[in-house]
């Protein structure tokens, strides 16, 4: 590329396309009236148990149950410089400024020893101390010496506030990689069981069987927790040791405030730094705001030449020795004590030394004194120094953190900062929370833009949950319908900020945001709001396993929505309600729904009659296919109305038993037609599976097997009966056995007269009989009742083919003639004897001379 030209030279173009254009115009030259594309809505998957949630903040979250494709693979632990990088996470932002040196450790060498030496051996510690005693420079300082103890290394966690479970789900985080997961209980104490690490705990809020509990989840940790006395002991079963955090002794003070001020203590100071050890038992943060007041004293007392001589600050200088300081002061600022700059000013008095705050917010700048306010209104939490350009209106605001930490009026609490101990409550009879609700009303409008950005990660919005969940409690209360063309600010901001804590697995912010959100909704009107919350919190509550809470707030939300004939949103309730019915076993599994009812209890089958019956009895009519109807004329409209799964599976079995019927149906017509068709056209298909040696059907030889009643051979040919008394010589198949009963004859065709056979023999008597008609009513003929004589005088069993092709299967039949010309026979009674045919043959239904049967 030339050097002297900017222009891309190699692509050919000149010295007049090199040439420098104008800029484009910043605003456009016509006004945009089209409609702006809408900001993009942050959704999020994450997998909570055995449940896929979407975080959806326009209709609300969808639950269902988790796909295995969609199931995480196993966590795995974190590498060693991963787990540095969340130990830096864990630690608070460094104030913007200079660098200021971390306060010394004075006078607690051998409590410091004594704490590594426990949690060497493996032991858990509590450090009891009051509130301002030192408690977080020494867990900082152990967490160091124990840097090496554990595989896992030093895990530190913020206690404040925080349940058991939050601290095991915050374990959990903090050991393993698990982006966009939260386990169920038992897989999350099955994964923290195994981790080995020295767990620093500041700020512990529980204790009791609480305490116990977690410790007996990680049996593998070694926990130092740092602790209020004020907090609930572990109980006398617990293996935690007690180990108190005493004050500084008198020295130790007075070297505490030497190092703030950076200088020797002159003698009257000294008489007042013993005083004030006195006056607060040795707490180092004590010390750390008296040295703060002496600094300012100092710079007080600085000479007005010196101001004079460098030009700097002049028109914003503090009155000497005032407790109230203009508002345009500069941050940290000596001012004169007056134009002569020689006079004396006094130390503060015991009792402002005793309660500081707010003479060291009177010689603060502006900005750090509106920081203060917001913090007051936010019930002591500091707003991320980020936020305090936009919130106070300064764009060095960001520099007031770095003031009020140098002056000990905030302290360290995890990832943040809150005002230190007793100075809320000074600086409220101060006059600081007058304007509390405004200013509150203020950080919630601000926070409520600042979590919907697309730009801020659902992780940013959860390092800053305690203030904004602080705004929420404050302005939700006094939450009022908004005027036309406004939101109401602590409903958008619940809108806002709940989904970001659910995508960032913060769990209990996200249930506090969520009912914040919905008593504001309700106290606003916002009822689309309201219906919303509750959906949500139906959701938390079915992710926690709480199913009758997670059902109250679903039929809630519901109920609202089709109010508001919100569709969308009340199909996605709908699901989430159907997930709960499946999860509380609403619904009945199918064995309950198989077992049967008192009311469909069938009526007894009759049972056919064991062979050898006489023929006096009657014989039971055949088995015919019946669908059972339960009692009652129709179906109430109840039955019509029952939806769900319980109907869905009760209309599945029924279709399966309705199915089974059928195909049970069609196999009988098949079956019947191919036995008819063979025995219409294929004679020879009637022999039984062993046939005579001879060309005779049935010639009388020992070997020859005649055809009979054979339901297990599928055999298809005449029916007889063959002999079951084996005679005087007991063996079956000799002369002397006697005549076997049950031959069949045949019964007339349709063209027949009805007392001749085919061959020209008289007939048998004719049996009652049942014969198909066209209207497909049975017609009934009656007919003299046999003798029973066991020489044939009983009605003699028959069967013949018709031109159908359906055999009758019955031992006696009748036939008739339809109106198409086919014979239908029905089979009737059941006959256990059967005459010699006109023949004399046993066994044979009367045959033509040929030897064929007649047709």
């Amino acid at each position: 590329m030339d050097p002297t030209s900017r222009g891309p030279e190699e692509y050919g173009h000149d010295a007049e396309d090199r040439a420098p254009r104008p800029r484009p115009s910043r605003e456009a030259l016509t006004p945009d009236f089209g409609q702006h594309a809408a900001s993009p809505v942050r959704m999020v998957r994450l997998v909570a148990g055995e449940h896929l949630v979407t975080v959806n903040p326009v209709d609300g979250s969808e639950i269902e149950l988790c796909p295995p494709t969609e199931r995480p693979e196993r966590p795995v632990r974190r590498t060693p410089a991963a787990r540095a990088e969340a130990d830096r996470a864990a630690r608070p932002p460094a104030p913007a400024g200079p660098d200021r040196p971390a306060p010394p450790l004075l006078g607690r060498q051998d409590e410091r020893e004594r704490l590594v030496r426990l949690l060497a051996r493996g032991r858990s510690v509590r450090l009891v101390g009051p509130a301002g005693s030192g408690r977080t420079r020494m867990l900082d300082l152990v967490a160091e010496d124990c840097a090496d103890l554990a595989p896992d290394g030093v895990v530190r966690l913020n206690g404040f506030r925080r349940t058991a479970d939050d601290l095991l789900h915050d374990l959990f985080h903090a050991v393993y990689e698990a982006a966009e997961y939260r386990p169920d209980p038992e897989e999350l104490l099955a994964l923290v069981r195994d981790v080995g690490a020295v767990v620093i705990v500041d700020d512990l809020d529980f204790g009791g069987a609480a305490l116990d509990d977690f410790l007996d989840a990680t049996p593998e940790c070694a926990f130092l927790f740092g602790a209020t006395p004020d907090t609930p002991a572990p109980t006398a079963d617990s293996a935690v040791e007690d180990v108190d955090l005493p004050g500084l002794d008198r020295a130790g003070g007075a070297d505490l405030i030497e190092r703030a001020v950076g200088r020797a203590l002159s003698e009257e100071e000294a008489n007042w730094a013993g005083d004030l050890w006195f006056e607060s038992e040795g707490l180092p943060l004590r010390f750390v705001q008296a040295g703060a007041l002496l600094r300012q004293r100092d710079r007080l007392r600085a000479s007005a030449e010196a101001v004079d001589e460098y030009g700097v600050f002049e028109d914003a200088r503090p009155l000497a020795g005032s407790t109230k300081a203009d508002d345009t002061a500069g941050p940290g600022l000596p001012g004169p004590a007056d134009d002569a700059g020689g006079e004396e000013i006094p130390l503060p008095s015991l009792g402002e030394a005793a309660a500081p705050a707010p003479l060291l917010a009177s010689r603060l700048s502006a900005s750090a004194r509106a920081t203060l306010r917001f913090a007051v209104a936010l019930g002591g939490e500091v707003p991320h120094q980020a936020h305090l350009p936009a919130l106070v209106g300064d764009t060095h605001a960001d520099a007031a953190l770095g003031e009020l930490a140098a002056c000990g009026l905030v302290s360290p609490v995890g990832t943040r900062y809150r005002l230190a101990a007793g100075v809320l409550t000074q600086l409220e009879a101060a006059g600081y929370a007058d304007d509390g609700a405004e200013t509150a009303h203020t950080a919630a409008r601000h926070y409520a833009w600042w979590a919907g950005h697309p730009s801020v990660t659902p992780d940013r919005v959860c390092a800053e949950a305690d203030a904004v969940l602080a705004a929420l409690a404050v302005t939700a209360p006094a939450a009022t319908g908004p005027a036309e063309d406004e939101t109401c600010v602590p409903v958008e901001l619940a809108r806002t900020a709940a989904p970001a804590f659910a995508a960032g697995l913060h769990w209990s912010a996200w249930e506090k945001a969520l009912r914040s959100g919905a008593e504001a909704a309700r106290l606003s009107g916002a009822v689309a709001d309201q219906a919303y919350f509750h959906h949500e919190l139906g959701v938390l509550a079915l992710c926690e396993g709480q199913l009758d809470r997670a059902r109250a707030e679903l039929d809630s939300s519901i109920g609202l929505r089709g109010a508001l004939a919100d569709k969308r949103g009340t199909v996605a309730g709908r699901r989430a309600l159907a997930l709960v019915a499946d999860r509380s076993g609403d619904v009945p599994g199918v064995a309950a729904l198989l077992a049967p009812d008192a009311s469909d209890a069938r009526p007894e089958q009759p049972v056919t009659p064991p062979r050898g019956t006489p023929a006096a009895l009657p014989a039971p009519p055949p088995p015919t296919l019946v669908t059972h109807r339960q009692s009652g004329a129709a179906p109430t409209p109840a039955a019509h109305r029952r939806g769900g799964l319980r109907g869905l599976a009760k209309r599945n079995l029924v279709a399966a038993g309705a199915g089974a019927l059928l195909v049970a149906v069609l196999g009988t017509v098949v079956t019947l037609g191919a036995t008819s068709d063979n025995d219409a056209h294929n004679p020879s298909d009637r022999v039984g599976v062993n046939p005579s040696a001879t060309t005779g059907l049935d010639d009388g030889n020992p070997g020859t097997d005649p055809p009979g009643d054979d339901p297990g051979t599928g055999d298809t040919g005449i029916a007889t009966s063959r002999p079951t008394d084996p005679g005087p010589d007991g063996t079956l198949g000799t002369s002397d056995d006697p005549t076997p009963t049950g031959t069949t004859a045949p019964t007339p065709g349709p063209s027949s007269s009805p007392g001749t056979h085919d061959s020209g023999g008289p007939s048998s008597s004719p049996s009652p009989s049942t014969s198909g008609s066209p209207s497909g009513r049975p017609s009934t003929s009656t007919s003299s009742s046999p003798t029973g004589s066991p020489t044939g005088s009983s009605t003699p069993p028959t069967q013949t083919p018709t031109d159908s092709g359906t055999p009758t299967g019955s031992p006696t039949s009748d036939t008739s003639a339809t109106a198409g010309g086919a014979v239908t026979s029905v089979p009737t009674a059941s006959s256990g004897s059967a005459p010699e045919d006109s023949a004399g043959t046993p066994g044979t239904a009367g045959s033509s001379g040929s030897g064929e049967p007649v047709i």
